[in-house]
């Protein structure tokens, strides 16, 4: 697998990995941690030796998974495993065929940055797999795969249900309140304000075009300035369309 800027890395395929019984554990423990609950692996239905085996499974360091999550419009985001020794994280990009280098949401990890997608886009991304392409197709999967970008202050009504579903369709019950824990208090940054870019599509700077949201945290990628450098007008309506942001700009 080659992605760029990752050429010497040893990317895998992650898909397989899900197939785990700890893998969601392993996944998204962390992210459930809130103030009154230090999460455990009982919390998503597993026993710790569950955990701990799919926890060395993401974090190997001669094999950093990548889940390939493709939707609309030719467009994949992806979730990497960047499993340095002194420096683990995880990246989540997008990327398109034409594109001249992939766009940056997110990073989890020592040199944290974020958030790198609003509720409105993760559930878009969610609901919207391309099927002719290789990577997660589930939705229930995707969602999960993607929620620990999310950074959004304005969560609708329905959030925490839209979650509890997923959480049920991997097989865990959300019998102890794990949605709620997993939308509170984002463990690395700010819950965000999206707004629509108002730049002018003919200015010179790398200030998003109409159609794409902007995020208000300093410490997102998504702060200021385009979601991927370099592209063009056309490209960017088309990720607008794939996100699920264009017809708000109209």
């Amino acid at each position: 697998m080659l992605i760029q800027g990752f050429e010497n890395a040893p990317l895998v395929a992650g898909e397989e990995l899900l197939e785990l019984p700890g893998f969601w554990a392993a996944y998204l423990m962390w992210l459930s941690e809130t103030q009154e609950y230090d999460p455990v692996p009982e919390w998503f239905g597993v026993d710790g030796a569950d955990a701990a085996e799919a926890w060395q499974a993401l974090s190997h360091e001669d094999r950093w998974p990548v889940f390939r999550i493709p939707f609309a419009g030719g467009h994949t985001a992806l979730v990497l495993g960047c499993n340095l020794r002194d420096d683990p994280g995880t990246e989540y990009l997008i990327t398109h065929p034409e594109w001249g280098r992939h766009g940056h949401l997110a990073t989890l990890g020592g040199h944290q940055a974020g958030p790198g997608l609003s509720w409105r886009e993760l559930t878009h991304i969610a609901r919207t797999p391309d099927l002719d392409a290789s990577g997660v197709q589930a939705e229930y999967v995707r969602l999960l795969l993607l929620l620990p970008a999310l950074g959004d202050r304005d969560l609708p009504q329905d959030a925490e249900k839209t979650l509890s579903d997923a959480l049920a369709h991997a097989g865990l019950p959300d019998t102890l309140g794990l949605a709620q824990a997993l939308l509170a208090d984002h463990p690395l940054w700010e819950p965000a304000e999206w707004t629509l870019s108002a730049a002018s599509p003919l200015s010179g700077s790398q200030e998003p075009f109409p159609g794409i949201l902007q995020c208000d945290e300093p410490m997102s990628p998504r702060c200021g300035t385009r979601l991927a450098q370099g592209i063009t007008r056309e490209q960017s309506d088309l990720l607008a369309h794939a996100l699920g942001t264009w017809s708000a700009a109209r």
